[in-house]
């Protein structure tokens, strides 16, 4: 039997705070000490030297990186993005769609099934971004693939992919959304996206089930004293959570912490909605069939339009933390524990007790990734 120990780390706590301690590992899986003791064969250490030991981060909401997009629809395209993600400690992914004919979308889900790579994160399923907007708000989505609602849709790409579909995006004010909220919240997790609905139409939606707020900020009306809108809503409801990109491009350092006072800690979700021009250089780049220019961290349409990072979600927390304020604790919730509750995936990630998954990331002081252990198996 493999074992593993790391030793000398700063361990993040599943109740949200560092202390010292030791993580133990057989095979893929962290254990008590007591079984680890308890098991066979010879023993591998990894010394962590007081750095930070925390779970393996979680991206729900990305395109790509280095070159591929989730959007390409092969499984080669995922298992490049895979493995670039594992190498920044992002251990588990549930790459994003675009808004793109159904035909397309179906080649995606096609790709997505029985997809699987030893040597890249955790591929736990999709993001279905798109076709159910709102043209007002489309951002960089195409316009031409905008579709009303469709739970007939949703189940044909959902049946091609092998129930891999976690989370759909909705704006809540188009025809049939609400009744495809109700329909389906049931059996997947919804976020308000691409969206002019007013206050009162989210309040709606998130009481027939939508729970997530999609790049909280853009792409929706603001917040405001008189017209509080979704963000408004979200904020009241408890249920609800909502993604924010700490690229230092999409949302302000200042409306970062005043969300972090308004949603907790347990409320928001870090994401980088990077694209695959991530881990490349300065350039043009496709996303969703549209040209993106990128010029250091900053990916715009022709028209202007911002489009998607270029940061993964190592770098966006360390960037929260580094050059927002936000307390290591809190970032590490944002970006490894609360991801994957909004995805149901809790049971097997999130947090370093006993019999999770051993998918680890070891920082230094300075939150330079050290070291990262996939399933048990350390790859840096």
């Amino acid at each position: 039997m493999t074992k593993h120990k790391i030793i000398n780390g700063q361990i993040f706590q599943e109740e949200g705070f560092f202390s010292p301690g030791i993580v133990y590992i057989c095979q893929d899986r962290i254990v008590s000490e007591e079984e680890y003791l308890a098991a066979p064969g010879e023993e591998a250490v990894t010394d962590a030297d007081n750095g930070y030991v925390i779970p393996g981060l979680t991206d729900i909401h990305f395109h790509g990186c280095m070159g591929s997009d989730c959007c390409d629809g092969t499984q080669d395209a995922f298992r490049t993005i895979a493995q670039y993600e594992l190498r920044q400690g992002v251990t588990s992914i549930t790459p994003a769609t675009m808004t793109m004919s159904e035909e397309v979308l179906s080649e995606i889900c096609r790709a997505a099934n029985n997809f699987s790579c030893t040597d890249g994160a955790d591929f736990c399923g999709l993001y279905m971004e798109g076709p159910f907007i709102s043209m007002e708000k489309k951002g960089a989505q195409n316009g031409a693939y905008i579709h009303p609602a469709d739970t007939d849709m949703l189940r044909r790409l959902q049946e091609i992919s092998g129930g891999k579909i976690l989370t759909v995006v909705i704006a809540p004010e188009t025809e049939g959304a609400l009744e495809f909220i109700q329909e389906n919240s049931g059996s997947i997790n919804i976020s308000l996206a691409h969206t002019t609905a007013d206050y009162d139409t989210a309040k709606k939606a998130l009481s027939l089930g939508a729970s997530q707020l999609t790049h909280m900020y853009n792409a929706m009306p603001s917040f405001s004293h008189r017209a509080p809108g979704p963000i408004g809503a979200a904020a009241e409801n408890e249920r609800c959570m909502a993604e924010l990109i700490c690229d230092g491009i999409h949302v302000h350092p200042s409306v970062v912490r005043a969300s972090l006072k308004l949603f907790g800690d347990d409320r928001i979700i870090f994401i980088s909605d990077s694209m695959r021009a991530a881990g490349m250089e300065d350039g043009e780049y496709d996303l969703g069939g549209q040209t993106v220019t990128v010029n250091g961290n900053l990916a715009v349409l022709k028209d202007g339009t911002i489009a998607g990072s270029v940061t993964n979600l190592m770098d966006c927390m360390r960037t929260a933390v580094q050059e927002m304020d936000i307390p290591l604790t809190s970032a590490v919730k944002c970006a490894a524990v609360n991801p994957v509750k909004a995805i149901g995936l809790w049971k097997d990630y999130g947090s370093l007790t006993p019999g999770k998954i051993a998918n680890i990331a070891i920082l230094n002081q300075s939150l330079t990734l050290e070291q990262v252990i996939h399933r048990g198996t350390s790859i840096l």
